[in-house]
């Protein structure tokens, strides 16, 4: 009886964490989208998709660090197929850029919505469309009725959505499934050559439904997230950067 018991319960949660985005991976691949030690503070080490993502930035240096970070995990959606789409009334991406994170411009359609009350609802409606892959909206302000209207929309259609707070003031309650801080810290300068080197970022994950927050120092090379720091120390590296 107690085997069918903790058998019942485990189906139960598995199907809670499919509910909320955490599904299976097809048989011989993993769904950590290149995180590597970052993915094991998802529920089973699977990354959230057909689900919003909530993105803090209150610096132009943090938005373009947390745009970058992003770009790497497009990249990784867009492989399977369909579009991706950006929409704000500010754009701050120079499309071009994106080719750095092995996302091709010709693969996002930009939407720029010239009123700012307007882009929740332009984002809504594409986040309802199941032939997307991918939305990233530009934003300030997100409410919890807001959000929970956008989680709403991806239960059905399954795409994954980045909500990109920036300029934030008020760090509210929201229904997304996980909050992300996203800081630039100091690249390491290739041996020999002066300038920069590969993007760098401090990756605070705030909050994770069902997860283990964290904060990892990641580098993007190779097409590929390398965690230079664990969790432990992330935070001191970021101060002495």
């Amino acid at each position: 009886m107690s085997r069918t018991r903790e058998a019942i319960i485990d189906k139960l949660k598995q199907d809670i964490l499919r509910w909320e985005g955490f599904r299976p991976s097809p048989a011989g691949t993993n769904n950590d989208m290149g995180l590597g030690p970052l993915a094991e503070a998802f529920p089973g080490g699977m990354f959230p998709t057909g689900v919003i993502h909530e993105f803090i930035s209150q610096s132009p240096e943090d938005t373009a660090a947390s745009g970058g970070f992003i770009a790497g995990l497009v990249q990784k959606l867009l492989i399977t197929g369909g579009a991706c789409l950006w929409v704000s009334y500010t754009r701050r991406i120079y499309p071009p850029a994106l080719k750095l994170f092995g996302v091709n411009p010709d693969q996002v359609v930009f939407v720029d919505v010239p009123l700012q009350k307007d882009v929740l609802w332009v984002t809504e409606e594409a986040l309802k469309c199941e032939g997307v892959a991918t939305v990233i909206c530009e934003t300030k302000d997100l409410s919890f009725t807001e959000s929970q209207r956008l989680q709403l929309a991806v239960e059905k259609s399954h795409v994954t959505g980045f909500i990109l707070r920036k300029d934030a003031t008020k760090i509210n309650t929201t229904a997304c499934v996980t909050r992300w801080q996203v800081r630039p810290v100091r690249s390491k300068l290739r041996r020999g050559m002066p300038g920069v080197g590969v993007p760098r970022w401090q990756v605070d994950l705030l909050k994770v439904r069902n997860g283990k927050p964290g904060h990892w120092i990641i580098e993007w090379t190779n097409q590929n997230f390398k965690t230079v720091y664990a969790p432990e120390i992330a935070e001191q590296a970021r101060r002495y950067a």
